[in-house]
Parts: C-alpha cells; sequence; structure tokens
C-alpha cells in the first residue's frame, strides 16, 4: 500500500519560505499571485493490506514524528499498489 502524507503549516503561522517563492516568482514576471504557502509531501510504501491498521499506523507516525503538530498539519491519502491490487 503506498500512502502520501501532505504537511503544511496551519492557518496563521507565519511562511517565510512561501513568502521568499512568492517574491521570487514576482521578480521573475509572474503577477497576480495572491499568496504562496509551501509544505512537505512524503511517500511511504506499506507492507500492510489492511487499510485501517495501516491508516492507524500513518497517523501515529505523523503525530510522533512527520508533522510538528503545534504549527502543521497533515492529511493522508492511500492507495494500493498494483501488486496489491491484484491479490485482492
Amino acid at each position: 500500500m503506498k500512502a502520501i502524507i501532505k504537511i503544511t503549516l496551519k492557518q496563521g503561522v507565519l511562511d517565510p519560505q512561501g513568502k521568499a517563492i512568492e517574491t521570487a516568482l514576482a521578480r521573475r514576471g509572474f503577477n497576480g499571485i495572491e499568496e504562496v504557502r509551501q509544505g512537505k509531501l512524503i511517500e511511504i510504501m506499506l507492507n500492510e493490506k489492511d487499510e485501517a491498521k495501516a491508516k492507524a499506523q500513518l497517523v501515529d507516525m505523523c503525530e510522533k514524528l512527520l508533522a510538528n503538530m503545534v504549527i502543521e498539519n497533515y492529511e493522508i491519502e492511500l492507495a494500493m499498489t498494483d501488486n496489491q491490487a491484484g491479490q485482492a
């Protein structure tokens, strides 16, 4: 099973890296950009076949290591791999 975890800063948390990207884009002529927020995307391949167990394990990973729960949110997407889809 493949997990895609998107980690973003919570609303209201300053994003200096996003602001730097926004400024760089404007300097290069990309106009009309209202705001840029940057985040992280993490892909994890799991051997777990049970979606509920996989989700619980991923939530635990996010809350204990991958995301800073004080300033970040996370979103988890799960997808079966081609091998797992053929075995189902």
